[in-house]
């Protein structure tokens, strides 16, 4: 369970309450500083997951906790960002992506229970809007209020990701359908 890949994706889990802290501090270099956390915590996912793999360290722990540490990191991000940009154009994206982590975690979970679990996997597509969530979110975390055009392209970014998300969603649901279609004909 204690392997170097489930280590690091708990580093990123205790890397958030540090990150949100960072994000609080009244002092200047605090966007550049949580934006740093964020991407070093982002980084931790690619390393755990190459290492997992390189090194033939994937655990069913480690398959459970890598994407809880995603959509942590990625809520807590995101939350944080719809205080300073608390509109309903930036509301709508973070529902979007929190939604669609909660549809699909349920999703999983029931899937488990019909002993069909690999239909809902992770695929390319969710590791694609992964990727994409988080480089939003970091352009967003840099960005300072009057940064206008730092700003419109993290605006840009994150819609961007919020299609994935919504996309990766369907992909996802449309692998279970037949599953769930068997069990309801049941």
């Amino acid at each position: 369970m204690w392997n170097l890949p489930n280590c690091l994706t708990m580093l990123r889990i205790a890397m958030i309450p540090v990150f949100i802290v960072v994000y609080y501090l009244p002092w200047e270099w605090h966007y550049l500083a949580s934006a740093a956390i964020f991407g070093l915590a982002a980084l931790t996912d690619w390393v755990d997951g190459y290492f997992a793999r390189k090194l033939n360290m994937v655990t069913p722990f480690g398959a459970f906790l890598d994407p809880v540490a995603d959509k942590l990191i990625v809520t807590a991000a995101l939350v944080l960002l719809l205080e300073v940009h608390a509109t309903p154009w930036f509301a709508l994206p973070a529902i979007v992506i929190i939604g669609r982590e909660i549809v699909i975690s349920a999703l999983r979970e029931w899937m488990s229970e019909l002993g069909a679990g690999q239909s809902v996997a992770v695929s390319t597509l969710g590791k694609v809007k992964t990727w994409v969530q988080m480089v939003a979110i970091i352009v967003l975390l840099l960005a300072k209020p009057e940064q206008q055009w730092l700003n419109l392209l993290g605006f840009v970014a994150i819609y961007v990701a919020a299609g994935l998300t919504l996309w990766s969603m369907v992909y996802y649901i449309r692998q279970a359908l037949p599953q769930l279609r068997a069990e309801n004909g049941k």
